[in-house]
Parts: C-alpha cells; structure tokens; sequence
C-alpha cells in the first residue's frame, strides 16, 4: 500500500530558455497543457505534472535570489514497455535536441536503459524494467515483494 506522503505531484525544472526548452520538449513530444501561461510551461503527466520555469525565477521563488542552480544531480526516468520502445523515445529525444550520455544497453540489473540530458543538461534515463512491468496506460506500481 502506498503512503499518502509519498508522492511527488509537480516535478519544476529550472531552463535558461524557456521558449528553447518548450521546442526541445514539443519536438520530443510532450504536449504543453492549457494552463501554461507566460513564464511557465506545465505538462500533465500521469497524476503528476512537469513545468519549466527560467532558472532565475526559479531561484526567485526559492527564497535565494541570485543563487546559482545546477543540473544533473536528480534522474528523471521514463520506464518503457520494451527495448524498441526504449530506442524510439530515446532517438526521438536525441533528434528533439538531447545530448547523448549512454546510448542504451543492456545493464547488469537485467534490464535495458540509456541516459540523454535536454538543453538545459536534466538528465533523463529511458529504461525498460522486466521485473517492474507497466498498466496499459504505462503507470509503474512497485510488485509487491509477498
């Protein structure tokens, strides 16, 4: 059973470019959702959602003004149904403007996975997890160990 606590229902990614990070995310097919207005950009995401928000209005909000804010310590990861789909997301990201990190592979979990960053450097893994399998509408629930 899953903790009420446990969830995270908006994911904001700091971008330098807010009009370059929309064409990154359009032309990797992410549809911006109705209630994005100027200065930020939502996306609705099974029972979650992502924005983009420019990194200093971002800092803003924050409470520290001015401070610098990096990329590249948080994972975000797009479980798939199956390694072909796994190469097509990830090649679709790659062609949208990703940078390469780890073209996928087979990993020593028993799974299949590759690692890209959009423009602003937020690290996406796009894997396939035979032992996590996907409903219909590709949600993930942990199995229960019992």
């Amino acid at each position: 059973m899953t903790h009420p606590r446990q969830r995270v229902t908006l994911i904001t990614l700091g971008v330098a470019d807010l009009d370059r990070a929309g064409r990154f995310y359009a032309g990797w097919g992410w549809q911006p959702h109705a209630e994005s207005q100027s200065g930020v950009t939502f996306y609705q995401m099974q029972g979650a959602a992502l924005a983009l928000f420019p990194l200093a209005e971002l800092a803003k909000d924050q409470g520290r003004p001015g401070a610098p804010l990096g990329t590249g310590a948080v994972t975000l990861a797009q479980n798939c149904d199956g390694e072909a789909e796994v190469d097509a997301v990830f090649d679709q990201g790659l062609a949208a403007g990703a940078s390469c990190l780890k073209r996928p592979e087979k990993v020593f979990w028993g799974g299949y996975s590759g690692y890209l960053a959009d423009p602003d450097g937020h690290v996406w893994e796009i894997a396939c997890n035979p032992f996590w399998p996907l409903s219909p509408e590709g949600a993930l629930t942990l199995p229960d160990p019992g």
